[in-house]
């Protein structure tokens, strides 16, 4: 391997230790994707790649989303900066993104460039880790129930009483019929859950949401998650098809920005 690296905690995360130079310089896509795959989250601390390095190395790991301004995405609660700012208040909840979609954006890159003073850390949990240790009578079980994602479900959590305007906006989606239990192209198994996932077919509303809770709160147990204190400067990336996230709520006046690339997904969920 190229670099070294340090596991952040037996299941999930890895720090990787190499330099700005190295990562741009490119040849490092298969060994970083393998990586991120088996752990979930990558770390690299303090690294202070700059909005068009960091696009330049996310072109190096795949195809990467044109969002924002020139690839970057400004994760920030202030609307001067960010226009859809509204929606961020709700990655508070466990998320996956693109979930209420037929395919999921494979992975995303945040650099921190202002945090706030109180709250703001990161948390992420391993899917793939909490399918693989439920027992074999639970995994058949949640093999074989379907569950409808939408945008409306976790926009709901924050804004209960929404206007005309906020519906339209969260319709614009339909709503998506998923597996819990992601099987993959590599024959790896992730539960796909957050707070996106609103009921089960076949179930009623109450016994649905009692289900999806259960397995919500199996899949972000301690030993599954690993919780991110930034640094400005630091990039973390994370592997958006077996990991979930969410942010730990800040002032929306904090001032606290971060940017993000993200690439394109490759494979839809069956």
């Amino acid at each position: 391997m190229a670099f070294e690296t340090k596991d952040l905690t037996p299941r999930i995360g890895t720090e990787i230790l190499a330099t700005k130079e190295q990562l741009l310089r490119g040849g490092l896509r298969e060994q970083i994707r393998e990586l991120l795959e088996q752990r979930g989250v990558l770390l690299f601390r303090e690294l202070y790649l700059t909005d068009e390095e960091q696009f330049a190395f996310a072109q190096t790991l795949g195809e990467v989303i044109d969002q924002g301004i020139r690839g970057i995405y400004k994760i920030t609660l202030d609307p001067a900066l960010n226009d859809t700012a509204d929606y961020l208040h709700a990655t508070v909840h466990w998320h996956v993104d693109g979930a209420q979609d037929m395919v999921p954006t494979r992975a995303s890159l945040l650099t921190a460039r202002v945090l706030s003073e109180v709250g703001g850390q990161t948390e992420f949990a391993n899917t793939y880790a909490a399918y693989d240790d439920l027992w074999p009578a639970q995994k058949a079980e949640v093999d074989r129930l379907r569950v409808i994602h939408s945008q409306e479900y976790i926009q709901r959590a924050m804004h209960p009483n929404p206007s005309e305007e906020q519906l339209a906006r969260w319709r614009q989606h339909p709503e998506q019929s998923h597996p819990m239990a992601w099987t993959h192209r590599s024959g790896r198994k992730s539960l796909l859950l957050g707070l996106t996932a609103g009921r089960i077919e076949g179930m009623s509303e109450e016994a649905g949401r009692k289900v999806i809770d259960e397995m919500q709160a199996w899949a972000t147990q301690p030993q599954f998650v690993y919780r991110h204190e930034w640094t400005v400067g630091d990039l973390i990336i994370w592997d958006n098809t077996g990991v979930m996230h969410r942010v730990e709520a800040y002032p929306a006046d904090s001032g606290r920005l971060l940017s993000r690339t993200t690439l394109v997904g490759e494979e839809p969920i069956a």
